[in-house]
């Protein structure tokens, strides 16, 4: 690991941190969900390593942080969408919408095309892993959790 992704997790830590700040998240959970975030980016850059595929990487790791975040909810009696919403904010293809949006309004429709099929296809990614996480899980309570 080179300063450039050191840097890259440490931006992407603060950058949760700031996010949990705004959504009121506070005490220990702070904690937790710059830690999220950070697992996150930490994950992104692991399976980088042998992962071509952007789509793919980003589908697992959203997989694995909102797993991290249904865990955590659960420990700290917060609502799941705190955690999922917040972990995942280094992940959003905020680059790919900038440039998407640039090539729009200056006419390059090739390039427009390009880059919003592939911003589309990561921010689907990212919801499906939300989606499949949260949807077993509600499902796994439903069908297993305690009778009454």
């Amino acid at each position: 690991m080179g300063w450039s992704e050191f840097a890259q997790i440490v931006a992407a830590t603060i950058g949760t941190l700031g996010f949990a700040f705004a959504f009121n998240i506070r005490g220990k959970k702070v904690f937790f969900a710059a830690f999220g975030g950070c697992l996150g980016w930490v994950l992104f850059l692991l399976f980088g390593l042998f992962l071509e595929s952007e789509v793919i990487r980003y589908l697992i790791v959203s997989i694995a942080v909102s797993l991290y975040g249904e865990w955590m909810a659960r420990y700290l009696k917060t609502p799941t969408t705190l955690f999922s919403v917040v972990c995942l904010v280094p992940l959003v293809p905020g680059s790919g919408l900038y440039y998407t949006m640039t090539h729009a309004f200056s006419g390059n429709l090739a390039g427009f095309l390009e880059k919003g099929t592939s911003t589309l296809g990561l921010a689907a990614a990212l919801s499906l892993g939300v989606v499949i996480v949260n949807t077993s899980f509600v499902y796994i309570k439903r069908h297993f959790g305690h009778k009454k």
